[in-house]
């Protein structure tokens, strides 16, 4: 099994992190982490929340909010930003206004575009489809800029979706590009004026908003599919739900072809701490059970497990905390995991 610093050696060119898993299993803490040691070893390194409900200013204790990016306090080379959407949404509104008139021009009858656009834009993937739109900005337009970018993802539910869009999404924009194409034929074919038609087919708005929707997708999705430049993490905690969320989440993500990275253990009570208790009984308890789900984690993920992050006495919130677990995920082993 490789550690999270040996696999980081081994891929020099990795570019794109992603960080995922159950709620509360600690993704934010992993992914500032990850990042952290990245401007560690000199790369100037972007860490952007695409979590619906963010958490990455109050993880470090500083003003990162506002949708904009902002350097961390006390770092040279690290950069953090909470991606907001709504800038994307607004765009979508406006375009899909645009193209639902144009469609509707058209028609023999007068025709309110109006409800037509209220239901485009409030489908219930929408806030999805906007983030992955921004998530594809970030990576075209950022990936020059920064030697490695760390996302970190909203929990399971809307993370699958968020993901599954990486393959919806072109199949879609497939489809829509056949169906255009069509359309357009069809439309030559009944013309009397062919010659003009044909103009105006090859000026047609939609077909080239279509076409430069999927160059942009086409190199996205070559990259998201690359394991030498993107990796995905799992983060999970030693008890039941969080591992049997992680085992669905890997066999979902690898459907839609993204590379594992691997897996970060979270939230690891020591042997040590537990003896230095004295025997206090909750201590005691809690460890034993956590012993038997890190068992269970050893025969089903052991292969996957490149980190171990221990449980603190206090939370990790500010700056020396996350330097903290940075140093603990690319050092710490708990002493009992070789006795599993």
């Amino acid at each position: 099994m490789a550690s999270l610093e040996q696999l980081l050696a081994e891929k020099p060119n990795l570019k794109f992190i992603f960080t995922g898993g159950k709620g509360g299993v600690g993704k934010t803490v992993s992914a500032a982490a990850i990042a952290y040691k990245s401007t560690l070893q000199g790369k100037k390194t972007l860490l952007a929340s695409l979590n619906p409900v963010h958490s990455l200013a109050s993880v470090f204790n500083q003003d990162l909010t506002g949708g904009t990016i902002k350097r961390v306090e006390g770092t040279s080379h690290l950069y953090a930003i909470e991606v907001d959407a709504k800038d994307i949404v607004e765009r979508y509104r406006e375009n899909i206004g645009k193209r639902v008139r144009e469609f509707l021009k058209w028609s023999d009858i007068p025709v309110d575009a109006g409800p037509f656009i209220d239901i485009a834009v409030t489908n219930p993937a929408f806030e999805e489809s906007a983030m992955f739109d921004k998530m594809m900005d970030i990576m075209l337009q950022q990936g020059s800029e920064y030697d490695r970018i760390v996302f970190d993802t909203a929990a399971v539910a809307n993370a699958v979706r968020l993901i599954g869009l990486s393959k919806i999404y072109g199949l879609w924009l497939g489809r829509m590009i056949e169906s255009r194409k069509e359309a357009l034929s069809m439309r030559v074919q009944l013309s009397f004026r062919k010659e003009k038609v044909m103009e105006e087919v090859k000026k047609d708005p939609l077909m080239a908003d279509l076409i430069s929707m999927n160059e942009r997708f086409l190199k996205v999705k070559n990259v998201l599919i690359d394991s030498h430049i993107t990796a995905f993490f799992f983060v999970t905690l030693p008890l039941a739900l969080p591992i049997a969320v992680v085992k669905r989440f890997i066999t979902m993500v690898k459907a839609y072809d993204i590379p594992v990275g691997g897996v970060i253990v979270n939230g690891i009570l020591s042997r040590e701490t537990v003896e230095a208790s004295q025997g206090e009984e909750y201590l005691k308890n809690k460890y034993e059970e956590q012993i038997q789900y890190m068992r269970t984690i050893k025969k089903d993920l052991g292969d996957l497990v490149r980190a171990y992050i221990p449980l603190y006495p206090r939370e990790v919130v500010g700056l020396e905390m996350i330097k903290k677990v940075s140093e603990d995920m690319f050092n710490y082993v708990p002493s009992f995991w070789n006795e599993l």
